[in-house]
């Protein structure tokens, strides 16, 4: 990461409207942010390695959140996930854990949480 320039989060959400208030809500708290509308248009973008920390929903049409964990850790993309649903599913939380993912966040969750997650997640040792 370069000296003096904030950390860029990517936002995946399917939901428009989500994704433009996480956008906002992580800038907000002194991040770059790049928004996607889906996991195969962060997977397409040219910079995935030079993401700090990804947000990602869990359900979406494609790739699930989980499924774009697994290709990034098989593609050797080391940066830490933050994975968001709305669902509470048995044994959810556990194949979240299972990917990789380093924070799981329920909807709706308040600012400080995600806050937290991605405070957390951009310090772990790459």
């Amino acid at each position: 990461m370069l000296v003096g320039v904030e950390p860029l989060i990517a936002i995946i959400d399917d939901d428009e409207s989500l994704r433009t208030a996480l956008t906002g809500l992580v800038r907000s708290l002194g991040y770059r942010a790049q928004a996607y509308p889906d996991a195969e248009a962060f997977l397409a973008a040219p910079h995935t390695q030079a993401i700090a920390c990804i947000v990602t929903d869990i359900h979406m049409p494609g790739l699930s959140g989980i499924d774009l964990r697994h290709r990034l850790a098989a593609e050797g993309v080391v940066a830490p996930v933050i994975m968001i649903t709305g669902r509470s599913e048995p044994g959810l939380e556990a194949r979240v854990l299972a990917s990789g993912a380093c924070c799981l966040l329920r909807k709706p969750f308040d600012a400080g949480a995600l806050d937290a997650c991605i405070k957390r997640a951009v310090a772990r040792p790459g």
